[in-house]
């Protein structure tokens, strides 16, 4: 006997249709929707099935809704997943540790960017940082405010938003995640050094050097992850 498909959910199909017909259309950020009637009409659907659909595809970040003008396309950004990502983490400590790998490549393929980029201003920022670190480590506390507000202000010297946004995504869900799978940070004196060591490379102008003290940061991490699989049983394949 075969399966049989479960139908989708009326404000599923609401929401596909709708995505389908700014495709077909060609629709760009900034054009509008049909108005709420007649998309209903056009959908034989009701009006309140349009506007679910319609907040829905709002959260999504698609659909953006201009009170007395009417709805329409949104620019592409990844503010709706940031705003998400507080709530979100995965069980999974192999998708953890893809992620984690996902962050390493780009992060340190943007180092030759960043020394080239980095100026004196930004270096007293990122000392800054480390000022306070420091003084959490000595008390053998975790920083991950200070941890979050480093690698942000390392990489804005690129003036990349994309990647600035994307690393920050990755940089959430795994700290999310690490409060609940066993994974905060053990050693705060020796990851505040390995921060010390990126920046001192930075100041230098050494992007090898630079990728080299991100490659130890990321190699502590990756050693927390191993240890968090072995006490769960969890395969490291």
């Amino acid at each position: 006997m075969e399966t049989i498909d479960r139908p989708i959910p009326l404000h599923l199909s609401v929401q596909n249709a709708i995505k389908n017909y700014i495709i077909e259309k060609g629709l760009k950020a900034g054009e509008t929707l049909l108005p709420e009637t007649e998309l209903a009409t056009s959908l034989g659907v009701s009006r309140n099935s349009v506007r679910e659909a319609v907040k829905a595809l709002e959260s999504m970040g698609i659909l953006e809704t201009r009170r007395g003008i009417g709805v329409f396309v949104r620019s592409f950004s990844f503010d709706p997943i940031l705003e998400y990502l507080p709530f979100a983490r995965t069980q999974d400590l192999k998708e953890l540790t893809d992620l984690l790998e996902i962050r390493q490549i780009l992060e340190t393929g943007m180092m030759t960017k960043v020394v080239s980029t980095m100026t004196e201003a930004r270096l007293t920022e990122l000392n800054a940082i480390l000022q306070r670190m420091r003084s959490k480590a000595d008390r053998s506390e975790p920083f991950r405010e200070e941890d979050r507000e480093f690698h942000q202000t390392l990489l804005q010297a690129t003036g990349n938003d994309m990647a600035l946004k994307l690393l920050d995504m990755f940089w959430l869900l795994f700290s999310n995640t690490s409060q609940y799978a066993h994974l905060e940070d053990q050693y705060p004196q020796q990851t505040y050094k390995d921060h010390v060591a990126i920046v001192e490379a930075v100041a230098k102008r050494n992007a090898d050097e630079a990728r080299a003290a991100l490659l130890t940061h990321y190699a502590g991490i990756s050693r927390r992850l191993e240890l968090a699989k072995r006490e769960t049983g969890e395969s490291s394949e």
